[in-house]
């Protein structure tokens, strides 16, 4: 399996929780990453900035641009894409993190959190993917990777949550659509999601102190990308990983070292059946 030295990661979201711990993961090998991310002044109650994760990158051993970019505006999406070319060459990889998550049924959303979400999730995946793909077409083993779903219609999943599960479905419709339609350029398309929850901020805030106990660190999330971003493009496409699954096929026996705490039964994530 060939490591990630020196490939242009261009990661969303990525000034906290699951999109960090992939930029330090993939900082191990000596990528150079992109913290595309909206933080760039500490939060009052959430860890991390895109300079404090640059810093933290520079520590594993990679290299680190740090770019606040709101997602949500294809205009700064753009800037952030032309820098990172302007000071690296390229891009190898688009990691497609950042996401927004507002759980709640249709009577009692209303439609500023239904565009936040909506813009967050679907539409600057395909925005930043948009933005990412001249590029990764001219990389050697180029990949886009997009933190979403299993496509699954079973009505139980839009019933409590249907602008939610829309938003993270139009990410996963990213997946399938630009996998087949960028399949002869070589560049893989897929997505990955968590089998269990994920201790990350919004776990910590949307949901009972029991689901974060309940949860598994994010670092088995970035450990499943790393193994599949070293994979062969032309291979590996079309797919909608779940994390466990992808470790466990490359030997991974031991997912307690993933657990928040090993004596808390394991909260599965949304989505899965």
């Amino acid at each position: 399996m060939e490591n990630l030295k020196n490939k242009v990661i261009f990661i969303t979201g990525a000034s906290r929780g699951i999109g960090r711990e992939m930029a330090l993961r993939c900082a191990r090998d000596g990528a150079k990453i992109v913290i595309a991310a909206k933080t760039d002044q500490p939060h009052p109650t959430l860890e991390g900035t895109i300079h404090t994760v640059a810093k933290e990158i520079e520590e594993a051993g990679g290299e680190a641009l740090a770019l606040q970019v709101d997602v949500r505006d294809e205009t700064k999406v753009y800037e952030a894409v032309e820098k990172t070319v302007a000071q690296w060459g390229g891009i190898d990889i688009l990691i497609n993190n950042a996401s927004a998550i507002f759980l709640a049924p249709t009577l009692e959303t209303p439609m500023k959190r239904y565009d936040l979400i909506q813009g967050v999730n679907a539409r600057a995946t395909f925005v930043c993917s948009q933005a990412c793909l001249p590029h990764l077409k001219k990389a050697k083993n180029p990949h886009i990777l997009t933190m979403s779903p299993p496509l699954n219609m079973n009505p139980r999943w839009f019933k409590e949550t249907l602008a939610y599960t829309m938003s993270k479905y139009g990410m996963s419709m990213c997946t399938l659509g630009m996998a087949e339609e960028f399949r002869n350029d070589g560049i893989a398309v897929n997505s990955l999601w968590p089998k269990t929850t994920i201790a990350t901020a919004a776990i910590a805030v949307n949901f009972p102190k029991q689901i974060l106990q309940a949860s598994r660190k994010p670092s088995i999330t970035a450990d499943a990308a790393h193994v599949i971003l070293t994979s062969d493009s032309r291979q590996t496409t079309g797919n909608f990983f779940i994390d466990e699954d992808v470790l466990r096929t490359h030997g991974v026996t031991d997912f307690n070292q993933y657990a928040l705490n090993p004596n808390v039964p394991l909260m599965q994530d949304f989505f899965l059946n």
